[in-house]
């Protein structure tokens, strides 16, 4: 499957859709400090220091009760906010972006996820040096706008090739990609984990690549608020920065955090799935950010990444789109680099 630059157009023009629909030009009233209302894109394991904040009480300790709500996309979480339903949205960062574009300001203000958490999948005793690799083969990956489509055309445009002629797509539903690569209808599965550690643990594959490490540090997931919330409520935009600090530094802290919290919020993935996850959460650059503060290099990793893949409306710069002052003195309390 190979999408058309329209495709691309509609996908976006949706998401436009969607936040004029939750009503971009009504007011918003000011939120209390609790309780912390939380919209979620998906319950995702790259998600996870906002549930080590939520199951270890640490909102609870920095004065907010969490009230957490999974709104089922990448885009919901907007209207969430837009709506008064949610006052902190946890998807990726380019939503808040778009939203913007539209007149909805959204600010981002805590980083949650540090890397482009991709993965590539193949029959063990594959050689897979980097993207230039993809050439000739098929990739078996999630429909678009997914990342597990959208991260590896990027890196091939990146490495030289074109992604609509070089490459055959196989656009399937969740869970089939490895399935896929296992029967040999695909040769790689560009995926996220979970699916990366059971592709490890139960499909006999390897895991052969990490198109994140290779494009470097990047806000893939953040926390954005309206800038309305932003004015309004700073103490809770602070305790909020404060609740994922502590999470962060727990996580890097002690490992039996992480294989604990994700039992406790995925109770169906196999333990073994849990511990061969792990240490990709933690590599060289880390999944799990260290602190919660967004960076200049690590927007414009993530902007580049989302432009070049279709998903933007325009390119905000970090000046406009973030404010790190939350997330800066969050990691000066609690002694995090």
């Amino acid at each position: 499957m190979t999408l058309s630059s329209t495709d691309r157009r509609s996908f976006v023009l949706g998401l436009a859709g969607a936040a004029a629909s939750a009503g971009l030009t009504l007011p918003r009233m000011a939120q209390a400090a609790t309780p912390a209302r939380i919209s979620e894109a998906i319950h995702l394991g790259l998600y996870m220091p906002l549930y080590v904040a939520i199951n270890r009480g640490l909102f609870d300790k920095h004065g907010m009760t969490p009230d957490l709500k999974t709104a089922g996309g990448i885009a919901q979480p907007v209207p969430a906010l837009l709506s008064g339903a949610a006052d902190f949205a946890v998807t990726g960062t380019g939503m808040s972006i778009n939203a913007t574009v539209e007149g909805a300001e959204m600010v981002n203000i805590a980083k949650i996820a540090g890397m482009i958490s991709v993965w590539v999948v193949a029959k063990k005793g594959t050689t897979f040096a980097g993207p230039q690799d993809f050439a000739g083969k098929t990739i078996a990956t999630l429909k678009f706008p997914s990342n597990t489509y959208t991260t590896p055309y990027y890196a091939m445009k990146q490495a030289g090739l074109d992604p609509e002629s070089d490459v055959k797509w196989m656009s399937l539903p969740f869970g089939a990609q490895l399935q896929a690569v296992a029967d040999g209808r695909a040769d790689y599965a560009t995926v996220f984990e979970w699916d990366a550690s059971i592709g490890a643990t139960q499909f006999d594959l390897d895991v052969v690549y990490s198109l994140g490490e290779a494009l470097g540090p990047a806000v893939f997931s953040s926390t954005f608020v309206t800038r309305d919330f932003l004015e309004t409520s700073p103490e809770a935009v602070q305790a909020y920065c404060n609740a994922i600090a502590e999470a962060e530094r727990m996580l890097h802290e002690d490992e039996q955090v992480f294989i604990d919290v994700a039992a406790e919020e995925f109770p169906t993935v196999d333990p073994a799935v849990i511990a061969a996850a792990r240490p990709r959460f933690f590599g060289d650059v880390p999944l799990v950010p260290r602190n919660p503060v967004i960076t200049e290099q690590e927007w414009a990793t993530l902007v580049a990444h989302e432009s070049g893949a279709g998903t933007l409306r325009a390119n905000l710069p970090y000046a406009q789109m973030v404010d790190s002052s939350f997330a800066e003195k969050a990691a000066k309390e609690f002694g995090l680099s």
